[in-house]
């Protein structure tokens, strides 16, 4: 798992701006998923749910100022009991002190908070240790060596889940000058006015103007107009975020190459995945917390030796609440019964039960947060529209700020308006999916055990 990996910088996926030939390898020997969601775009409560197949308002880590419990129970603890050998490496972002680290391993090895690219230093059961080396590389070293130990008959669940291409966005040596004499084409939607949006859109501190010198790492030129000032930005970061991306790729490939090397491969389910998606530029942003498309998306990548036809494509909407089910069910172990997801097995396996959920349910807590400015909202995705409350309430959330504003709402049509440029809420024509969507936005609060913020009450 990586860090802020949009989607759509993988050539799996299509991407226009990179390649990324060691995912694709994943995606070409197994399946890509093409619609797996995100339910809360930020990192620690992403994390969370994927550990505990679990919303945010059931393990309580709904913001990043809340951490998670190492008391809760999550799919490597019950991996661990059933004789699964367990170890992660890399980004934990669950909090720092002792009663947050990682349980349920045999070994860990973790970045405290972000972490650091270069040289970093890794929190471990007895005590913190500084390793040498770009974080990418470290981590993946980490991972093999962890693998290498291992009885040839052991079987095992590692975690190999690295910073980048988290925000600064710092490249090794080996990737530092790619692109240096490229253009990267700007998004469709980079100059996006936000013309009919609500006043979110126009709040949120995730332009190219906030960009920092430390996230650009060259002063701006002199002499740039505004308009050439913010091109020029968007440059400098996303050349950076690329560079980063590329060494994950390559480490990628190292750990796939050593699946072939201890003679693993063929009985080992290799899942790549990012924690939400990011923007890339559309709508002029950079960072993710919006439910909009590129920042709701997740990229998921599956290979299933003997399982997964090879280069397959699901168009199932599923979400990260779903993996942790999903790992236990090709484990053959029987999952709690509080965990909410579905194990997606029967998909990779080809399959669609005929009840498979058509629609999934996301909440942003951390309303007006103390970076980005973003306001809290909720929302439902069908295979078709988006309905997003912006309930613009902290509702006393950690690391969520005041005071609240007016709710204000969003709808958009996917297949009409995949770009989200277009609200249509209030519009005398979309009475009728505007309440189809209201129902069912309700019923998935009432179905995850969720409270509805004072508007929808």
């Amino acid at each position: 798992m990586s860090d802020d990996h949009a989607s759509h910088a993988i050539s799996a996926y299509g991407s226009r701006i990179n390649q990324t030939p060691h995912l694709d390898r994943i995606a070409n020997e197994g399946m890509r998923f093409n619609h797996c969601y995100c339910t809360n775009s930020i990192c620690t409560p992403s994390r969370a749910a994927i550990l505990c197949g679990t919303y945010n308002h059931i393990n309580g880590v709904t913001t990043l100022d809340t951490p998670m419990s190492s008391s809760l129970v999550t799919y490597p603890k019950l991996l661990r009991a059933s004789g699964y050998a367990t170890a992660i490496f890399g980004k934990w972002h669950l909090g720092d002190s002792p009663e947050h680290h990682p349980s349920g391993f045999d070994e860990w090895q973790v970045l405290p908070g972000q972490g650091e690219y270069h040289n970093p230093m890794f929190l471990t059961p007895e005590g913190p240790v500084t390793c040498r080396g770009y974080a990418t590389d470290v981590i993946t070293d980490l991972s093999i060596d962890w693998l290498r130990s291992l009885p040839a008959d052991q079987p095992f669940a590692l975690m190999c889940h690295h910073k980048a291409p988290h925000r600064p966005w710092e490249p090794d040596t080996a990737h530092a000058h790619m692109y240096e004499d490229e253009h990267i084409a700007e998004p469709e939607t980079f100059w996006d006015d936000y013309a009919t949006r609500t006043a979110a859109a126009y709040a949120a501190r995730c332009q190219m103007m906030d960009l920092t010198e430390t996230d650009l790492k060259a002063p701006v030129p002199q002499g740039l107009s505004e308009e050439e000032e913010i091109s020029w930005r968007y440059q400098r970061y996303i050349k950076d975020y690329l560079r980063v991306v590329a060494s994950i790729d390559d480490n990628t490939g190292r750990l796939l190459d050593e699946l072939d090397t201890l003679g693993v491969a063929d009985n080992t389910i290799v899942v790549y995945t990012s924690d939400q998606g990011f923007f890339l530029g559309e709508h002029g942003w950079f960072d993710k917390r919006f439910m909009y498309e590129e920042s709701l998306n997740m990229p998921l990548l599956v290979r299933w030796p003997g399982v997964v036809e090879a280069g397959s494509v699901c168009e199932e909407i599923v979400t990260n609440v779903d993996f942790a089910q999903t790992f236990l069910d090709a484990a053959d172990i029987e999952a709690p019964l509080a965990m909410q997801g579905r194990s997606l097995v029967p998909l990779l396996q080809g399959q669609r039960p005929n009840d498979w959920p058509e629609s999934m349910y996301y909440r942003y807590w951390m309303h007006r947060d103390r970076d980005h400015n973003v306001f809290s909202h909720l929302g439902v995705r069908t295979t078709t529209h988006k309905l997003i409350c912006f309930y613009n309430d902290p509702l006393s959330q950690p690391g969520a700020q005041g005071p609240a504003d007016p709710p204000e709402w969003e709808l958009y049509d996917l297949e009409a308006d995949p770009f989200e440029i277009n609200n249509l809420y209030g519009h005398p024509d979309q009475e009728a999916i505007t309440a189809t969507l209201t129902t069912e936005l309700r019923r998935l609060i009432q179905a995850t055990n969720d409270t509805p913020p004072p508007c929808l009450g």
